[in-house]
């Protein structure tokens, strides 16, 4: 399994993450992005207005080198972050057959390869001796 059940729990409870693509000339580029969970295929789906016309999606379509982010703070007081990031590669889709998140139109499909997860799966633990659940997946 790609997610565990926090982590799907988690992805389901957001609709904001940052993208980040890689450029033709090997700078990155950053964008905020909503996004959907595709529970079948184990990725994460990122739609928008006029997406195949965006940088992101060509620099998708140009290389496919991705990571994402999804984080939050649950607290202020005390201190509590939540991140969820997913390193791996992408394909820019421009007819999906099985898009998540109600998209319409073109896709960028996020297939993980390293899942990184930190506050998510024990809410007990001391903010400051929470450790991250790192792993490859896929």
């Amino acid at each position: 399994m790609t997610f565990t059940k926090e982590e799907i729990d988690y992805l389901k409870s957001q609709r904001l993450g940052r993208l980040a693509t890689a450029q033709p000339d090997g700078t990155l580029q950053v964008s905020p992005v909503g996004f959907g969970l595709n529970e079948e295929t184990g990725t994460i789906d990122i739609g928008g207005y006029n997406m195949a016309a965006s940088r992101k999606f060509r620099n998708v379509a140009d290389n496919g080198r991705v990571a994402f982010v999804v984080d939050d703070l649950a607290s202020v007081d005390p201190w509590r972050v939540r991140c969820l990031e997913i390193r791996g590669y992408a394909e820019a889709i421009e007819q999906p057959t099985d898009s998540s998140g109600n998209f319409r139109g073109p896709v960028i499909r996020i297939h993980p390869q390293r899942v990184i997860s930190f506050g998510i799966d024990d809410l007990d633990t001391e903010p400051h001796k929470l450790v991250a659940n790192k792993r490859d997946v896929g």
